[in-house]
């Protein structure tokens, strides 16, 4: 994707002025974009095609291939890079997204520990809150002897965590409930869930029950999307999951993991960017 500097400036003016500004219930969240949905894993370029686009931040993801065996993000002159742009750009690191886990899975392999442990600092000079750590597929978390395993493998690296002041944020296919036993027994403010509302409904939970049973202070992030459909053709009501962030008091990023119907991503992503917007904006005047 190329653009001109004088095209990507004025679109860049252009969104950041489409921008809802709230001061009412939804005032502390901001809306990001995942940069795997920009089809930019890993690659600054995500920044500048999310700040065209409008968002606030983009999660970024730290590299499912081993680069010399480290993780690809491992690199200071690439953070480096990333960190300039964010502040050229004037979007954010929403957080990050420890991807190599779909492929050294923490639950049974000893590698996932370690990359846990070389994502945390990177998580922190990259000026991000949440690490997601994902648990799908043949990575899912499906025995209660693989929840054991994780609790104490998180156990010692919550510390670090704890210590850079980055949370790591669980995005599985269990239910709020075993999501919430695993926090308890870790033990540690910084192991959090990360709710996707899609995924969660997809695996037959009701969303709008347990985003309030778990609430601001068991949920880092969220994840927007009602895959394969645009947000509000799907089965989600947006509206009523919005409100219910509004009043658990969530204050950071909701990131959409959207998948692009059309395949013009830009125009998919402002499709949906444009539905979220609104829906904030009709609330927020509903309680002004």
């Amino acid at each position: 994707m190329r653009y001109t500097r004088r095209g990507f400036l004025g679109a860049l003016l252009a969104t950041r002025a489409l921008r809802t500004v709230t001061a009412g219930p939804l005032a502390g969240l901001k809306i990001g974009v995942t940069d795997w949905n920009l089809r930019l894993a890993a690659d600054p370029k995500a920044l500048e095609l999310g700040a065209q686009l409008g968002f606030e931040g983009v999660e970024v993801s730290l590299g499912r291939e081993p680069v010399d065996g480290r993780l690809k993000l491992d690199d200071a002159a690439l953070q480096a890079q990333y960190l300039a742009e964010s502040k050229r750009l004037g979007v954010a690191i929403a957080g990050t997204c420890l991807d190599i886990l779909h492929r050294n899975y923490l639950k049974n392999d000893p590698l996932g520990a370690k990359w846990v442990a070389a994502g945390i600092p990177i998580t922190q000079r990259l000026g991000a809150r949440v690490m997601l750590l994902p648990f799908f597929g043949k990575g899912a978390l499906q025995t209660p002897q693989e929840m054991d395993y994780v609790v104490d493998v998180l156990k010692d690296l919550a510390k670090e965590a704890e210590k850079a002041g980055v949370i790591l944020g669980l995005e599985n296919t269990l239910s709020a409930e075993d999501n919430a036993r695993i926090l308890d027994r870790v033990g540690s403010p910084a192991v959090k869930v990360y709710y996707d509302v899609g995924n969660s409904t997809t695996n037959g939970y009701d969303i709008y029950k347990e985003i309030p049973w778990l609430g601001a202070e068991r949920i880092c992030q969220f994840h927007l999307k009602d895959n394969p459909h645009y947000l509000g053709e799907g089965k989600i009501d947006f509206e009523r999951v919005l409100r219910l962030i509004g009043q658990i008091g969530y204050r950071g990023f909701a990131n959409l993991e959207t998948n692009s119907p059309s395949k013009d991503i830009p125009a998919d992503m402002r499709r949906n960017l444009a539905y979220i917007r609104q829906l904030i904006a009709r609330l927020e005047s509903r309680a002004a």
